[in-house]
């Protein structure tokens, strides 16, 4: 879906997909060929779940000179993220399904992100590398990103954003909502944290539930299931392949010399577009 290249249709009437992977929803605008015109207050209004149309994420699909296509991530507070690896998976299926492609690259400010179709309804999305130091996470200060000094010892991990991993006992008996929203504004994170709590429930297998920095807690998240796989094969729990199990279903990481593989399915549930009225009330 695309907006018109006319200016008085581009204000009028802005067409939306809204999509979801593993119950981590987004809604997606294909601004290529298009003025970009979401902002800020136009993602807070959208993110609002009872006056707008609700998401965890917000992902503007935009022209690139050298990738297929550009992706720019709000969060539900109007804030930018810099990665969104679900989102990113959903836009590829989106993306591979017009043009009949196997494969595509997506321009994010992580870099340049490789995706595949995996087979049997599944797409892979290559995340890139972990960021182990403590200035690429990035920290506040100079440390050992493996034990943070923090009540817990959590691992701090980028991925393009910062993550903050939790290995605990039972992730259910532990009140995310306090918990996230405590950790998410630590002062070791100057930029905010996502926020994951993980048990193992077998060999490879995690648990694992997260709190999405500038959204609250959401049914899953792409790049804090890498994140937790990558800290959890650095503290030596597993191999570097693992299943992750999430409140909204189960993803495949694998870290490997080419970077971390996120693989698992998405959903395009409806084509919307966004009224007059609305867009002139914001």
């Amino acid at each position: 879906m695309r907006l018109s290249m006319n200016t008085q249709a581009t204000i009028d009437a802005l067409p939306f997909m809204k999509m979801h992977g593993l119950g981590n929803d987004f809604v997606v605008i294909d601004q290529r060929g298009a003025p970009r015109i979401v902002s800020e207050c136009i993602a807070r209004a959208l993110g609002d779940r009872q006056r707008g149309v609700g998401f965890d994420q917000l992902a503007i699909i935009t022209d690139d000179d050298t990738a297929d296509a550009a992706l720019v991530f709000y969060n539900a507070d109007g804030s930018l993220s810099s990665t969104c690896g679900n989102a990113t998976r959903c836009v590829a299926r989106h993306l591979m399904d017009l043009s009949g492609a196997t494969s595509v690259l997506l321009r994010t400010e992580r870099g340049v992100l490789r995706c595949a179709d995996a087979g049997n309804g599944l797409t892979t999305v290559n995340m890139g590398a972990p960021l182990l130091g403590w200035d690429q996470v990035p920290l506040s200060e100079a440390m050992d990103t493996l034990e943070l000094p923090i009540d817990g010892a959590p691992t701090a991990t980028g991925m393009g954003n910062p993550h903050c991993t939790f290995f605990v006992d039972d992730v259910d008996a532990i009140d995310l909502a306090s918990f996230g929203a405590t950790h998410e504004c630590h002062p070791l994170f100057p930029e905010r944290t996502n926020v994951q709590i993980a048990h193992m429930i077998g060999e490879d297998h995690l648990r694992m539930r997260v709190w999405e920095r500038g959204t609250g807690i959401t049914l899953a998240s792409g790049s804090s299931s890498c994140a937790t796989a990558v800290a959890a094969a650095r503290r030596g729990l597993t191999g570097r392949s693992v299943t992750i199990e999430l409140d909204g279903g189960t993803l495949r990481i694998d870290w490997t010399a080419e970077g971390v593989l996120m693989t698992g399915p998405t959903a395009h549930v409806f084509d919307g577009v966004l009224t007059p009225a609305f867009l002139e009330s914001l």
